[in-house]
């Protein structure tokens, strides 16, 4: 008669510890790669922005934020208009009563979108008469309050009649 020979072992005990120990660290990887942006924080880039600025016939400059990477709160952003050889300065911010959509104040902010923040393609006028600035030599200076960094620092232009 002949004989059969059971096998009853399906793994050597050695490649089922391999092999539980391979199934372990690929789940332990894949969850610590789920969780590592939650694990781990990143600071939010500072602001960058970069404006046009054109001085019209009638007296107002034009300054407008031709590029913004990120969308700020108006009551965030502080303007300065100042005249380094006289002294003079006016300075607010952009979400301030006679300031925010005023038309025909000596500085308005005019928000594009109507989304009650500054982007890309907002604008300021500034009334030049109104503060002696078509002569030249003003700057504009936009400020993040909460990021400390200083969007525009711009020279307005004269104003030729």
């Amino acid at each position: 008669m002949r004989r059969r020979v059971v096998d009853d072992e399906a793994v050597s005990p050695v490649i089922a510890t391999v092999l539980l120990l391979a199934i372990t660290v690929l789940l332990t990887s894949m969850v610590f790669i789920m969780f590592q942006g939650a694990l781990s924080t990143t600071e939010k880039s500072p602001p960058q922005a970069s404006t046009s600025v054109k001085g019209l016939e009638n007296g107002f400059h034009v300054v407008r934020l031709s590029s913004l990477d990120q969308a700020l709160d108006p009551a965030a952003v502080r303007y300065t208009l100042y005249n380094a050889s006289s002294g003079t300065q006016e300075q607010g911010y952009l979400v301030d009563n006679d300031v925010y959509g005023v038309v025909g104040a000596p500085v308005s902010f005019h928000d594009r979108d109507a989304g009650y923040s500054v982007t890309q393609g907002d604008y300021l006028v500034i009334s030049s008469a109104d503060l002696g600035a078509e002569e030249g030599g003003w700057r504009l200076q936009l400020v993040d309050e909460r990021s400390g960094i200083v969007l525009v620092d711009v020279q307005l232009p004269a104003i030729v009649t």
